[in-house]
């Protein structure tokens, strides 16, 4: 003990029984030498005790004891080493020591590195792209990991800001801890308190037992609510006062339950909007908004569509034991060219089924096709000059119209402007 002292890299404490040993854990050691023979709790007894605490806590056993037996006993129970008393004790324990010191930096190299990988992969198998505005998410996504400050997602539907939700939570420290997602916009409005902050026994008809919310479900993890500008204002207040109080009471109970979770929300609306019209609460917006991360919408992402592209064939291909598809250049081509309204999850819809439609592992342009229902103008998604635009137009509405050449240009005619009428009296 005395000579570990001298060394200023270790923090020494010591401790005379077993049970001083079991108070001191929550300090979390590094390393812990006991001698076999301490007055209250037997050596191997302790050990147990130990290590179910803290599983992965080194333990150097010290004993007068020769019995191999008793040493392969601690060490299959165990402890790292087993030193006996003798001549030669010191400088065995301080090599033991030594190699425990040297092995316990390298784990924490490996953990450390193995987290950092863990973000990386997380995200190049989740958000994928190159472009600038998607980098742009990704350090912000990297500041909300760091951090428990809530994160407000926007964006148009179909961006991703569930798996944005996901990377955040997965990678941050409540990663070991439950992910509770809920889509506000498909619980209806009598039922969104009881699911989202549970219920008593008979607190209403059909409540036939106690039901923890959502709150409780996702304690000591995230909560993430989806399409939180759905909420009625009678909600709204009572979800503003749980995020102030950070406790739930269950509907028809009054015991205050203390809740610790991260919030998550996300709105394809424009909540600022939201709240000058009076749909959503000002009080409670500036306490959900927090770190506000804006999903660029797919047009707006340059090649990242030919990336997505590549991924989901890929993934299509393996979930169904495909040989992978490639894209001839008109189908790249009219995948850059489509401002696709319903973003990435059209996308992926679009290829998943053109990976079907497909022959001689060539997706063509014939092979892609988008849903009429999507499949809006967009005419101000790139640079073309007024002619090139007005030519665009008239090509859509006569698509629209059948190629109907009077019902379209009655469609696109601008009302003529007559000249006034002035009313007046004849001179006499």
């Amino acid at each position: 003990m005395h000579h570990l002292s001298l060394n200023p890299d270790y923090d020494l404490s010591l401790y005379t029984t077993g049970k001083e040993v079991l108070k001191a854990l929550p300090d979390d050691p590094d390393l812990l030498c006991m001698d076999y023979g301490l007055p209250d709790i037997e050596g191997e007894k302790l050990i147990k005790q130990i290590l179910k605490v803290q599983s992965d806590l080194p333990i150097i056993v010290i004993s007068g004891q020769e019995d191999i037996s008793v040493a392969v006993s601690l060490l299959k129970t165990g402890a790292k080493d087993y030193i006996v008393k003798d001549d030669h004790a010191k400088d065995i324990l301080w090599k033991s020591i030594i190699n425990i010191r040297e092995n316990l930096s390298l784990r924490k190299e490996v953990e450390k590195l193995q987290e950092e990988l863990k973000v990386k992969y997380d995200f190049e198998d989740n958000i994928i792209g190159q472009s600038p505005a998607i980098k742009k998410t990704f350090k912000l996504v990297q500041k909300a990991i760091k951090t428990n400050i809530n994160v407000s997602l926007t964006g148009e539907t179909g961006t991703g800001k569930e798996v944005y939700a996901k990377a955040i939570h997965f990678n941050s420290k409540r990663r070991k801890q439950p992910f509770v997602a809920v889509n506000m916009g498909a619980i209806s409005k009598d039922l969104a308190e009881s699911e989202l902050f549970g219920h008593e026994k008979g607190a209403f008809t059909g409540a036939a037992g106690t039901k923890k919310g959502k709150f409780e479900e996702a304690d000591g993890g995230t909560l993430f609510l989806d399409e939180i500008a759905e909420m009625d204002l009678g909600l709204q207040t009572k979800l503003l006062r749980v995020l102030q109080e950070r406790e739930v009471v269950r509907v028809g109970g009054n015991k205050p339950l203390p809740i610790d979770i991260r919030l998550i929300s996300a709105t394809h609306k424009n909540l600022t909007d939201e709240v000058k019209e009076g749909n959503f609460r000002e009080d409670l917006y500036f306490r959900i908004i927090g770190l506000p991360i804006e999903l660029p919408p797919l047009r707006d992402r340059d090649n990242d569509v030919l990336i997505l592209a590549k991924h989901f064939i890929e993934a299509f291909s393996k979930d169904n034991q495909e040989a992978t598809p490639s894209l001839s250049s008109e189908a790249k081509k009219k995948l850059k060219e489509y401002p696709f309204p319903g973003n990435v999850r059209e996308l992926k819809a679009a290829v998943e089924l053109a990976c079907v439609m497909s022959e001689n592992q060539i997706i063509t342009e014939e092979d892609l096709t988008f849903s009429q229902i999507s499949n809006k103008p967009f005419f101000a998604m790139s640079d073309k000059t007024l002619k090139e635009y007005n030519n665009e137009i008239i090509s859509y509405f006569l698509d629209k119209n059948d190629g109907n050449v009077l019902q379209t240009a009655k469609k696109l005619d601008p009302p003529r402007r007559r000249a006034p009428h002035h009313a007046g009296r004849l001179a006499r």
